[in-house]
């Protein structure tokens, strides 16, 4: 005997689901639940009428607020303020801070935070990875940090993760800025937007220390171009669909031409050769690197803290939106 306590289904249309209940009911026991409407935490509507699936996470952000005591903080309009720079040197140096700092629910709040970036929240990405690399030791100031992200979240937690409503192919942006990185490592922002919502994102500190911005550019351009070839995949796998050359737009026009030309250059011939990995894809015909303007770069919001304007811009090109 074999038993599973949940299962969802999911396909094109109604009539594909009920089908395939009546098969699986042939040969086991089921009970129908019905439509989904939670899982994980996660509240889904579909708007039938548009073709709209909608995924929240407000009741989960309700809870963590009242789980760390911050359900009465003020909301604010960004998760990191772009004037403050968080830093080692701002870590608990004295027995004292030592003391303040132990009795704070700092890596606790910061899972809590984690899974709601990886859930639906991708606005909150980048303040995310940034609290996070302190959590050895963290400080004060990367507590307050923290809790800045928590009233981004009350203020916006009706904020819902939209698809459908109008077809686009998947097309994905790549951005990396190191400006604000005490260790000279750049971060990786990128992400993946097919059916109108974004179904891939990440906000990854690379692991080299880059000589440039056309190299920290080209590093993150190959990291998004082999998640693309996983999307190719798994489209594939579960579809049976096999997808065109996927766009994927760069802000740096150096990176673009070094992709596309892979010319020898006495600054860039140090680059590791693993990471031209993107030139071949791109002579395979599975992604079309292109030029983008930074006003229009999605990842932007996944490489660096943004004026509430910015971040306002880039929820709504991500379809994070209200109902």
């Amino acid at each position: 005997m074999v038993h599973v306590d949940d299962c969802s289904i999911v396909a094109s249309s109604l009539p594909l689901i009920d089908h395939f209940k009546r098969m699986i009911k042939r040969q086991a026991e089921i009970t129908d639940l019905g439509e989904l409407h939670w899982i994980l935490g996660v509240e889904v509507k579909h708007v039938r009428e548009n073709k709209q699936l909608l995924l929240s996470q407000h009741s989960y952000i309700d809870s963590i607020l009242r789980r760390y005591g911050l359900d009465d903080l003020k909301p604010i309009s960004t998760p990191m303020d772009p004037n403050v720079k968080l830093t080692s040197a701002q870590s608990p140096t004295t027995m004292e801070d030592i003391a303040v700092m132990r009795n704070t629910p700092y890596h606790e709040a910061v899972g809590s935070l984690m899974y709601a970036s990886l859930g639906t929240r991708l606005d909150i990405s980048f303040a995310v990875q940034t609290v996070s690399h302190f959590a050895t030791n963290p400080g004060l100031a990367h507590w307050e940090a923290v809790k800045r992200i928590f009233r981004y979240l009350k203020g916006t937690r009706e904020l819902w993760l939209s698809y459908g409503g109008k077809k686009v192919d998947l097309e994905g942006y790549a951005d990396a800025d190191g400006s604000m990185m005490e260790d000279r490592r750049a971060i990786s922002g990128c992400t993946f937007i097919i059916n109108s919502g974004a179904v891939s994102w990440s906000a990854k500190r690379q692991k080299i220390v880059s000589l440039s911005t056309t190299e920290s550019e080209y590093v993150a351009a190959t990291y998004a171009a082999k998640e693309a070839l996983w999307l190719h995949s798994l489209i594939y796998q579960v579809f049976g669909k096999t997808l065109p050359p996927t766009t994927l737009f760069s802000n740096n026009q150096s990176t673009t031409a070094l992709a596309k030309e892979h010319q020898y250059h006495t600054r860039t011939k140090h680059i590791d050769v693993h990471f031209h990995f993107i030139c071949w894809i791109i002579e395979e015909g599975k992604i079309c690197l292109v030029y983008c303007p930074t006003e229009d770069m999605v990842a932007d919001v996944f490489t660096k803290a943004l004026p509430s304007p910015k971040v306002k811009h880039f929820a709504i090109a991500l379809e994070l939106v209200s109902i």
